[in-house]
């Protein structure tokens, strides 16, 4: 398995892939610090990140990671002696550390804006706050990649986009977020940072604030996350050259 994600790695070098790592976390925090800056910059780049620029730049990397095999037509891919399933895989797992490594780079900006701007967050806040994104999120991986293999880099993209935005602005803050995947990240994110889906903090008081949510969320998209990689992945093993 670790041949197969050095070798999709490797595909990612003459690709955009490795700029999208540094250029989403930057394009967030500057437009926080042009936007909101002051002590308001940590949260409003944590608001822009989960609602807008993650999701966005995750959906493209899995759409770019799918459009190198699909120029080929698969034929490198159905070209070699493994288990599709395994490459599949291996394509998840790749991305997985995408996200993961995006995450630190997000984290590191965040806090020494903070040092800039002044914190709003403490540093244990904003590492809980980005494990507990960067573990939300791994679910859209598979699906992602599924979505620009059968609909394409543009409506993979929409599509995802689309469906953060409506969980933020219509399941986030409700009773039912949990039966509504796209809006656990931003439901976790009150209590865990105290910051409201539409930006604002979190009254005092106010039962967004319950702790309570995030094992059930956590647990919620863990499970979604095999469940959707186990699905795409018996999908896949079904392609064939075009």
């Amino acid at each position: 398995m670790i041949s197969i994600i050095k070798a999709e790695r490797l595909k990612w070098k003459k690709t955009f892939i490795p700029k999208l790592l540094w250029l989403a976390p930057i394009v967030t925090l500057l437009m926080s610090a042009g936007l909101m800056g002051g002590s308001f910059f940590q949260t409003g780049a944590y608001n822009w990140w989960y609602v807008l620029l993650l999701p966005g730049t995750l959906t493209l990397c899995c759409a770019l990671v799918i459009e190198k095999d699909a120029k080929l037509k698969y034929h490198s891919v159905l070209a070699l002696p493994l288990d599709l399933k395994k490459i599949w895989f291996g394509k998840i797992l790749a991305c997985s550390a995408w996200l993961l490594l995006i995450t630190i780079i997000f984290l590191v900006g965040i806090t020494a804006g903070g040092w800039i701007f002044g914190n709003s967050l403490s540093i244990s806040k904003s590492l809980v706050g980005s494990l507990i994104i960067f573990l939300t999120f791994l679910w859209q991986i598979p699906l992602c990649l599924f979505l620009a293999a059968k609909l394409g880099t543009y409506m993979a993209i929409l599509i995802n986009i689309v469906a953060n935005v409506v969980g933020i602005v219509v399941f986030a803050d409700s009773e039912f977020w949990y039966s509504y995947p796209f809006a656990i990240s931003a439901r976790l994110m009150c209590p865990t940072l105290g910051i409201l889906p539409n930006g604002l903090p979190v009254p005092e008081g106010s039962t967004l604030s319950s702790s309570g949510v995030i094992l059930p969320g956590l647990l919620i998209s863990l499970a979604l996350f095999a469940i959707v990689s186990l699905l795409t992945a018996r999908w896949f093993q079904k392609v064939e050259a075009k």
